[in-house]
């Protein structure tokens, strides 16, 4: 059975694991990431002290991004020693009725280490089409009263990213902002400016994998489908039209 895995955080109770049983002892959430990231890429390790009630001893909470990959990690490691002398309680987290949790977006980082996994190194580039500084465009330094003490930093950068082996490529724009306390001081506004910057182009490449649908077949495989619930009009512009419109759409971000 095929199974889909999106570029974001794991929010579904089939993809977490609860371990419990854990002995107390230095490197605990080392060594639970290295038990346990055999069977599929982790998102999380975290482990925590057992309630008073509960007696000594700690439990974790896994988060795979795969459930197919949550589901044989707690059948073979469900009563196992592993990393301690006694046996570990394993189990899938059980669903909670009425509570929705909030599916929020992978930042640039986890979705580069995703793509690394299931697409390879060579399997996917990123190319920046534009970052543009759009700071003040809008006029808002004018009208708020700002002055030279304290300005405001914005970048706006657009992405794309490309799959070559699937043919598919997609794009991310977004808006990276900070406030400089002192703009007069040159170091400060530099600082400020390669941070906003880098912001800038994480969120952009974030946006651009949220249209990608990573599918997983039961032979290990992987099927890239283009997520098409996630297009933005800027996705059908020209990187003429694209870059002549970043202003104006700094404006409205």
């Amino acid at each position: 059975m095929a199974e889909v895995v999106e570029f974001r955080v794991p929010a579904g109770s089939a993809q977490t694991l609860l371990v419990w049983g854990l002995e107390p002892g230095p490197g605990l959430e080392h060594s639970l990431f290295s038990a346990f990231s055999k069977f599929g890429l982790l998102y999380s390790v975290r482990a925590h002290r057992n309630a008073a009630v509960a007696g000594p001893g700690y439990y974790a909470i896994i988060k795979f991004y795969s459930a197919g990959d949550a589901s044989r990690a707690q059948r073979m490691c469900n009563g196992q020693r592993l990393f301690q002398k006694s046996p570990l309680k394993v189990c899938v987290c059980t669903k909670q009725k009425g509570f929705q949790q909030q599916v929020l977006a992978l930042n640039s980082s986890k979705c580069q280490e995703l793509a690394n996994h299931y697409l390879g190194f060579n399997g996917w580039s990123s190319r920046i089409i534009t970052l543009q500084n759009v700071s003040g465009f809008d006029g808002e330094n004018e009208e708020r009263g700002k002055t030279l003490q304290k300005r405001s930093v914005k970048y706006l950068c657009a992405i794309e990213v490309t799959l070559p082996n699937h043919g598919v490529r997609t794009r991310g724009v977004a808006l990276g902002e900070a406030d400089v306390e002192n703009g007069e001081d040159p170091l400060e506004f530099v600082t400020a400016t390669r941070r906003v910057q880098k912001l800038a182009v994480g969120k952009a490449l974030s946006s651009a994998f949220q249209k990608i649908l990573l599918v997983v077949l039961e032979n290990g495989k992987v099927v890239v489908e283009y997520n098409s619930s996630q297009e933005e009009p800027t996705d059908f512009l020209t990187e003429e039209e694209l870059k002549g419109l970043v202003q104006v759409k700094a404006v409205d971000i």
